[in-house]
C-alpha cells in the first residue's frame, strides 16, 4: 500500500509542476496578448483620425494597396538602390518571365504615377523621398 501512496505522491508532485508551468506561460500569453490587443487598439485610432481628418478637408482617403503592390514596396524598401523589374519578380517568387517582368513593370509604373515610387533612369525603380512638408 505503501508503494502506491508514494507513486501517486510522485505523480502529484509532476501535475503540480506540469500546472504551475501552463500558468507561467497563461501569464506570458496574456501579457501578449494584451500587447498586440493594445497596438490593435492604437491603430484603429489612427485609422479613424485620418479618414476624419481626410473628411474635414475634403480629401480623399488613401486607397489600400492590394497585396501584389504591397510584395513590390517591402522588396524596394529593403533595397537602398533601385531595382528593376526582373530583379523584383525574383525576389517577390516571380520566375524572370516576359509575362510576369510586364506585369511587374506596369505595376510600378502605377506606383510612379501615384508618387510612391520615382523612376530616376529607365526601367530603375526607387521608393519617393518624401519630406515630412511633401506629405502635409
Amino acid at each position: 500500500m505503501r508503494e502506491l501512496l508514494d507513486k501517486i505522491e510522485s505523480r502529484q508532485r509532476l501535475v503540480r509542476e506540469t500546472v504551475e508551468q501552463l500558468r507561467e506561460r497563461i501569464a506570458r500569453l496574456t501579457e501578449q496578448l494584451a500587447a498586440a490587443e493594445d497596438t490593435l487598439k492604437r491603430l484603429e485610432i489612427t485609422r479613424e483620425t485620418i479618414l476624419e481628418l481626410a473628411a474635414e478637408t475634403g480629401t480623399e482617403p488613401p486607397e489600400a494597396l492590394p497585396p501584389g503592390y504591397r510584395a513590390i514596396l517591402a522588396v524596394i524598401e529593403a533595397s537602398e538602390e533601385g531595382l528593376r523589374a526582373k530583379d523584383i519578380c525574383q525576389a517577390i517568387g516571380l520566375a524572370p518571365e516576359p509575362r510576369h517582368i510586364e506585369g511587374t513593370r506596369a505595376k510600378l509604373k502605377r506606383l510612379v504615377s501615384r508618387g510612391i515610387l520615382t523612376e530616376p533612369e529607365p526601367g530603375l525603380f526607387a521608393l519617393t523621398n518624401l519630406t515630412p512638408a511633401a506629405l502635409t
